[in-house]
């Protein structure tokens, strides 16, 4: 698995060294960071813009890349050992799932579910990797086809099922401390056969007659608000 740019490149060196096999550097980089990929003690090669472009599929890559260990996805069983899931239902842009793992992993969620997609290759998750700025080599996340089957397994293990709607219904009081909030495609939302499942919804109030949110944003305000209702009953 091939990363690239200067976030998610010092990213890795501070947090995974070990993932590193290869680095590959397009220009030449400060003396300190280089000092401390000689101690890696792993291959530094040094490669042209036009193999770095092929590298980077034409984005900015500002000159530095690493081949890594492939990301392990985490079985989707073990996530239902955490007190609190994001669930991605039929999300399909790359930047939005990476900034919604960035935003769980800042805010401590235990793990991510990305569903209702047929695959999750490599490329794909190259490109959550960098919008994530690195987040996604720390945060367990599991691939499943079915939000439906999530939900029902999620709720044989005593989760509160919370969905992010376009109205509030069932209001969260008391919350259990076991849930996991449920975020739909970009244009259509949640479906509601899933929707018929949740425990409850909740709604973002907009102001000024608009009624649209980027789906990172809208996903952090939510874990945001229900963690604060946690905080609440369960100190």
């Amino acid at each position: 698995m091939i990363i690239f740019g200067k976030q998610c490149f010092e990213y890795v060196i501070h947090h995974a060294p070990t993932h590193i096999q290869e680095i590959y550097l397009a220009k030449d980089i400060e003396k300190p960071l280089f000092a401390k990929l000689k101690r890696l003690n792993v291959p530094i090669l040094r490669i042209d813009n036009k193999k770095a472009q092929s590298l980077a599929r034409g984005k900015n890559h500002q000159g530095v890349f690493a081949k890594i260990k492939p990301i392990e996805q985490t079985p989707f069983k073990a996530l239902l050992d955490f007190s609190s899931l994001v669930v991605l239902c039929g999300m399909s842009d790359i930047g939005n799932i990476g900034a919604i793992v960035r935003t769980a992993y800042a805010l401590g969620i235990g793990g991510i579910v990305i569903s209702d997609r047929d695959t999750l290759n490599t490329q794909a998750l190259e490109g959550i990797f960098r919008s994530s700025s690195g987040a996604l080599l720390n945060m367990p996340f599991s691939f499943h086809k079915s939000s439906l089957s999530v939900a029902n397994e999620a709720k044989m293990k005593q989760f509160t099922l919370i969905g992010a709607g376009k109205n509030n219904k069932n209001i969260l009081e008391s919350t259990p401390k076991k849930w996991a909030i449920f975020i739909g495609r970009e244009d259509t939302g949640l479906p509601q056969k899933l929707l018929n499942k949740l425990d409850c919804t909740l709604h973002i109030a907009m102001c000024n007659g608009f009624d649209s949110l980027n789906a990172s944003v809208a996903a952090g305000i939510l874990i945001d608000r229900i963690q604060h209702i946690k905080k609440e009953y369960y100190g």
